[in-house]
């Protein structure tokens, strides 16, 4: 979701940088990198080794709880399509195909990006399931959400494209099975077996989905 179909990711990192500057540091951009589509807890642990401070478990929950009240400020104020994602979507949705979507943040949060997605779709919404991080036994990099995600949908992982703009969420769709488009942000991924990497989403549609697919096809029948 975040970085992937709707512009954000800039979000966790503005209330980020904002707590480093309360606990007396800057955040580094390398750092800021490392904690694209990571979970809240993991996040913090990189922001906190970035700035050279310890928090007490209380502090964690409480900086925790302060980021994402501040993302979710931002997210009711505006929310911003990446290129080409709208398009795609309303794509898959108008050809029937089962879609989910697989997202490292927290239910309360995401529910507030899914409805204005969902505001744009007359019919209910683009997507069949929906799966947040705190529904989930293991978070990204793990294959556990994009399996829960497959099992709900009744598909295969063999049939399934996942699109990911994190190196987690791409290493998450990967060790599900599935072929994975990967698109630019924030953080490099290094090319790998079944990855299928481009600039943005524009332009891209079920042609070029299904091409991801065969791709990952053939590598599996070449090995």
């Amino acid at each position: 979701m975040d970085g992937t179909l709707v512009k954000t990711e800039e979000y966790w990192g503005e209330a980020m940088f904002e707590l480093a500057g309360q606990l007396g540091g800057r955040m580094s951009a390398e750092a800021r990198a490392a904690t694209v589509g990571t979970s809240m807890r993991v996040a913090m642990g990189i922001l906190y080794a970035d700035l050279g401070v310890t928090r007490t478990e209380e502090q964690l929950q409480a900086d925790i709880t302060q980021v994402m009240d501040a993302v979710a400020r931002m997210m009711t104020e505006r929310l911003i399509w990446l290129p080409g994602a709208r398009e795609l979507l309303t794509a898959v949705h108008d050809a029937g195909l089962r879609t989910a979507l697989v997202t490292t943040t927290p239910r309360r949060l995401a529910d507030l990006v899914i409805a204005h997605i969902e505001a744009g779709f007359p019919d209910g919404g683009p997507f069949d399931v929906t799966v947040c991080g705190d529904e989930v036994p293991a978070r990204k990099p793990d294959p556990a959400p994009y399996l829960q995600a497959m099992s709900a949908l009744g598909v295969s992982p063999a049939e399934s494209v996942v699109i990911e703009d994190s190196l987690v969420g791409v290493t998450s769709g990967l060790a599900a099975g599935a072929a994975v488009l990967g698109v630019a942000g924030l953080q490099p991924v290094p090319p790998a077996p079944g990855l299928v990497q481009v600039d943005s989403l524009a332009g891209t549609g079920l042609p070029e989905l299904a091409d991801v697919l065969a791709a990952r096809r053939q590598e599996t029948t070449a090995r």
